[in-house]
């Protein structure tokens, strides 16, 4: 009589330790991330203030010149009037982002790296601590209660600058939107387009590309209706993007524990957790990139993270 065992496949589990170090790691495809990761966290800045040159640019040099064509309008209410929002807005969006990068969200005790293979169930980027603490591979720090890395400021958010990022990501969208307003009135003055049809905004970039090909129109032209396409598309990114994070400084969770499906308790109301984020001075940090909330040490963010 023959004896037949059936036996299961073998299968290896993924890593959910964060310090494992017993996985057979696949170095080349970690590489490969890592290099796409950190190629992204270079180009995004540097697109971040060439676009920002570009705006400014474009007020100064097309925008207003056009729009109040008399020498003399420059000393008129309506133009003192939009520059002075223009720069306002500008202004915030520059200075929370230098705030942003100026008081990074990583912490000061820490600097242990942790080991692990890239078979871990943590993303690539980033790796679980403990009590709110991620270590972000990019930043290669440890991040205390980390939300997400941005890679338009290069750091990680966390929470000593989420404030300085939400206000960021306002006064951005603001500027974006602004700055479409003002060139929509430009090419109304200047080319006589109207808009009063939706459709014409939406055929205007594939009309524009045709136009150009053709001779009709030229390369600065172009690219400033390309421009109006971006202002729209940073903007209501920025605008959905700030909606998002608010929500979830309201309910005291961040965008880490929501990608690993972790629920939080809400121990404090969302008017204390809006509080803790944005300070008691919250009135001035809207209309200035300053400091509003107190300096608080980490073992106190660690319990209330836990």
């Amino acid at each position: 009589m023959e004896i037949y065992f059936v036996t299961a496949p073998l299968r290896l589990q993924p890593c959910v330790t964060p310090f494992c170090s017993l996985c057979l790691p696949s170095h080349a495809d970690m590489f490969t991330r890592m290099l796409k990761l950190r190629l992204l966290n270079a180009v995004a800045p540097a697109y971040f203030f060439m676009a920002t040159a570009v705006t400014f640019i474009f007020h100064f040099c097309f925008f207003i010149p056009t729009i109040f064509p008399n020498p003399d309008t420059w000393l008129s209410l309506p133009t003192a009037l939009h520059t002075v929002v223009f720069l306002f807005l500008m202004f915030n969006a520059l200075g929370n982002y230098i705030m942003t990068i100026t008081y990074p969200a990583e912490s000061a005790n820490e600097t242990a790296v942790p080991v692990c293979s890239a078979h871990c169930s943590d993303k690539v980027d980033a790796h679980y601590l403990l009590n709110g603490r991620h270590f972000c591979k990019l930043c290669k720090k440890v991040i205390l209660k980390r939300d997400h890395h941005c890679f338009f400021t290069g750091n990680c958010i966390g929470n000593k600058n989420m404030r300085y990022f939400i206000m960021f990501c306002i006064y951005t969208s603001c500027t974006c939107l602004y700055s479409l307003v003002l060139g929509v009135a430009f090419l109304t003055v200047e080319y006589s387009i109207s808009f009063e049809n939706p459709l014409t905004f939406l055929t205007l970039l594939p009309l524009s590309t045709g136009y150009f090909f053709t001779g009709t129109i030229s390369g600065l032209q172009l690219f400033l209706v390309l421009m109006l396409y971006v202002w729209l598309g940073i903007g209501l990114v920025c605008a959905g993007f700030c909606c998002q994070q608010v929500l979830l400084v309201a309910r005291g969770q961040t965008w880490c524990q929501m990608q690993r499906g972790q629920l939080v308790e809400n121990r404090s109301p969302w008017r204390s957790n809006l509080k803790d984020v944005f300070g008691t001075r919250w009135i001035l940090g809207l209309i200035l990139p300053v400091q509003t909330e107190e300096t608080c040490s980490e073992d106190t963010d660690a319990h209330k993270q836990d």
